[in-house]
């Protein structure tokens, strides 16, 4: 019997990627967006969330296989908050019964080599106490100016990470059977990135601050072939990993530093 995966953000980039590829591997897809999707639901919003899972329980039966949260944003805005984080948390925890149900449940969200570049470390902190209306006034204090509002981002991606890895070991999650793990792309060709990739000139000078040493900038596809395995009935024991897919970003910044 097949299995059922519900994926997030699978009207473009790494989302319909991935979408497509689980379509191939035999896969029943769920995919939800803002448009062109099975469910059509705003994750920045409490109602978008609530109708994300509402619909994905009566699409499946009230069972999923696999849950990908991908849908996210990388504008300097609030709004990247309330999508990247607690629209990706929501989605995962919102969708963790369904999962609960499965013979061989797995779960994915997608992280960011931004993680480990510079934060506002107030912003991460009320992401992490799920103080959602002080996180989203703090990210509007930031989008005010250029170098401070880049830090929105990153921000989100580093919380969504520490979210996965202090969420992953516990009785909800491994000790019910589900691995829960996170996926850390470099520069992915996607819509999101086009105006960063659009010429060669744009990507050198985007390779000087994020070094990718191996194939330069990656296709979706490279994306979604991880994030297909991390959900496949093959990967029984990852647990709270974030998954560096991203050319050698973090080998080159990071160094040894976290060992």
């Amino acid at each position: 019997m097949g299995r059922t995966a519900l994926v997030t953000g699978s009207a473009s980039g790494i989302g319909k990627a991935v979408a497509a590829t689980l379509v191939e591997q035999g896969y029943t897809v769920i995919g939800a967006d803002l448009h062109d999707a099975d469910i059509t639901a705003d994750l920045t919003t409490n109602d978008g969330r609530a109708a994300l899972v509402e619909e994905a329980t009566r699409l499946s039966g009230g069972t999923l296989d696999a849950v990908l949260a991908i849908a996210g944003l990388a504008e300097p805005i609030a709004k990247t908050v309330a999508v990247n984080y607690f629209g990706m948390v929501s989605t995962l925890a919102g969708l963790r019964p369904l999962l609960a149900g499965a013979e061989t449940p797995r779960a994915v969200g997608v992280a960011s080599m931004a993680s480990i570049m510079p934060v506002d470390d107030a912003l991460v902190q009320a992401m992490l106490d799920g103080n959602e209306p002080a996180a989203l006034s703090r990210a509007s204090e930031l989008e005010g100016s250029e170098e401070t509002g880049n830090l929105i981002y990153s921000s989100t991606k580093k919380a969504f990470a520490q979210w996965v890895r202090r969420n992953a070991p516990t009785a909800e999650w491994a000790v019910e059977g589900i691995p829960l793990n996170a996926v850390a792309p470099g520069v992915i060709a996607t819509p999101m990135t086009a105006d960063l990739t659009s010429t060669e000139e744009a990507r050198a000078e985007l390779l000087t601050m994020v070094p990718m040493p191996l194939n330069g900038i990656a296709e979706a596809e490279v994306v979604a072939d991880l994030l297909a395995w991390l959900v496949s009935e093959d990967n029984s024991h990852l647990c709270g990993q974030v998954i560096f897919v991203d050319g050698g970003s973090d080998a080159v910044i990071r160094g040894d530093a976290v060992w």
